[in-house]
Parts: C-alpha cells; structure tokens; sequence
C-alpha cells in the first residue's frame, strides 16, 4: 500500500535509486548543495513522457543555474533508461524505481504499477517546498509552471 503524498514543509522521504550513470543516487547526498525536482514519470518510449524528458533536456541550463538537479523516476529498468536516454540525448539522469519502492514512499504508485505523473520539488535542506501530482498519465506541468516554483525558493 503506498504511504501519503508527502506535504508541504515535510522532510522528502529518503531513497536510492541506480540511474542512468551506473551509480546509485540518494536523494540525502544533494542536502545543502542543490534543489531537487523529483519528476516521476509512467514510462520511457511513451509519447508524454518522451515530450516530458527531452523538454527537460531543453531547459536543462535553466534548471541547473538554479542550483536544481531534475531527477526523473520510473518504474522502468536502467538498461530500459540507457536506451531511452541515448535514443532521444537527454542531459538529465534518470532514476529506476523497478521495485516501485520509491513510488510507494511518495504515494504516487498507479494501481496499473506505475508510477503517477508528479513532480515533488525538494529545497536544499531536504524539505518539499512545490508538489503536484496529475489526474491522468497523458497531462504534465509545463516546464515554464516547475521553473516559477522554483523561482520562489529564492525568495
């Protein structure tokens, strides 16, 4: 059973995932260096999500000049990532929640067992300033929405 989407002001849940490098990521290691937009996305090859992760790749220097790491989550598995990211260049990393245990924690798992489309934006003490998790797979947050709550944790 998944837990709560976690609120506002509350500490993000802690995980590791491997990733696309080959090295596990854990979201702890990014306190107070970088932001995280944790994007978590149903599944690579899929027309939303294809749009979705080369948009970031796009914007990728607008989210890394403010000190934010896009961390892309699915339920798909790294070699399936790998090929995903090589087909269409992304710059971004993506993280394989395979076990689904990382969709679980932020209570985004579909009951299809995948992952809802939502976007958790985590300031550099590790607490979730923005959260928006979508009704249908086939909508997302435009990246210009995710950048303007950004925009606010400097403020």
């Amino acid at each position: 059973m998944s837990a709560a989407v976690p609120t506002i002001g509350a500490l993000a849940p802690d995980f590791t995932l491997e990733t696309t490098t080959g090295h596990a990521v854990t979201l702890s290691s990014y306190r107070g260096t970088h932001h995280v937009l944790l994007a978590f996305f149903p599944l690579a090859f899929t027309g939303v999500c294809t749009e979705e992760m080369c948009a970031f790749t796009d914007d990728f220097d607008a989210f890394s000049s403010q000190d934010v790491t896009v961390l892309p989550i699915s339920v798909d598995s790294v070699p399936t990532l790998k090929e995903f990211k090589a087909k269409y260049g992304m710059k971004v990393e993506l993280g394989s929640d395979f076990k689904r245990e990382v969709a679980t924690a932020y209570g985004v798992l579909h009951p299809a067992f995948f992952s809802t489309r939502a976007y958790f934006l985590i300031d550099k003490t590790g607490v979730v300033r923005w959260s928006y998790v979508e009704e249908t797979p086939g909508t997302r947050r435009q990246n210009g929405e995710i950048l303007a709550e950004i925009a606010k944790l400097a403020g």
